[in-house]
């Protein structure tokens, strides 16, 4: 009996706690809770130069959201990315470097081999345009101007000819008259090319280490045991000790010469 009624006074205590969590939740969504006020709307512009300014911070969004791809398109970081993620599979070390270490990698050389040409651009077009001594036109014509000849250094003339067809515009007289537009996908493909190249030449070496790895199982008998697992230390090995990275990443750097 004792235990009965300490049960049932338990359930009222509850049943008593429960009503007054009901009452003070009630009381504390009756009482006004002040709530920020949001309004978005399309106003009139008062003058010509608001809907210039809006304009212009639109645009500005615009380039900072395509900036990636602008760095991927007119800077050396295409040959150099294609290049490390061929050395990465013809060791055949998997995951190793990882994809963080090859782009950061790919990205600080990029800003290496840029620096002249960025420098360039500040020289000639950001700062005589901070000074206020040009216009926006003639520093954008002035910005453009390094990073045109870099990426013509670059491209191979049968490429641009290509784009230069495709485009159907007439035949320029000179590098001047190519128009940005057309350079830009020429100087990619042969970025391209160039990656695979030297891609072709990193992967000879480690072939090599793959065949005799391979005649020298066979020869044993052990057709059972994967190459690849005794290939692997030996690449590393050879990599090391023929200090690849020096070799590889001074070719990168001196093939943009």
């Amino acid at each position: 009996m004792t235990s009965i009624r300490s049960l049932q006074s338990n359930r009222r205590a509850l049943a008593l706690a429960g009503v007054l969590v009901l009452l003070a939740a009630s009381a504390a969504w009756s009482a006004p809770v002040p709530l920020p006020s949001l309004n978005i709307g399309v106003g009139t512009a008062s003058n010509p130069g608001q809907v210039a300014t809006t304009v212009q911070i639109f645009l500005l969004l615009t380039v900072l959201s395509l900036a990636p791809s602008l760095l991927i398109m007119t800077t050396s970081f295409t040959r150099i990315v294609v290049v490390l993620s061929f050395l990465r599979t013809a060791m055949g070390t998997q995951q190793a470097p990882s994809n963080q270490i090859i782009l950061a990698l790919s990205l600080f050389l990029t800003f290496f081999i840029m620096t002249p040409v960025w420098q360039q651009v500040n020289h000639d077009a950001y700062q005589p345009f901070k000074a206020g001594t040009i216009s926006q036109e003639q520093a954008f014509d002035r910005a453009v101007a390094p990073v045109r000849r870099f990426m013509l250094t670059q491209t191979r003339e049968k490429d641009l000819a290509l784009f230069v067809s495709l485009s159907k515009q007439a035949r320029p007289r000179n590098a001047d008259d190519i128009p940005t537009l057309t350079i830009i996908p020429a100087f990619m493909i042969s970025e391209l090319r160039t990656a695979f190249q030297i891609g072709f030449l990193i992967y000879i070496p480690f072939i090599v280490v793959d065949m005799v790895v391979a005649s020298v199982l066979m020869s044993m008998g052990m057709m059972m045991l994967p190459p690849v697992m005794i290939s692997l230390p030996f690449k590393i090995l050879l990599f090391v000790l023929v200090d690849g990275w020096n070799l590889v990443i001074g070719s990168l750097v001196k093939s943009f010469g």
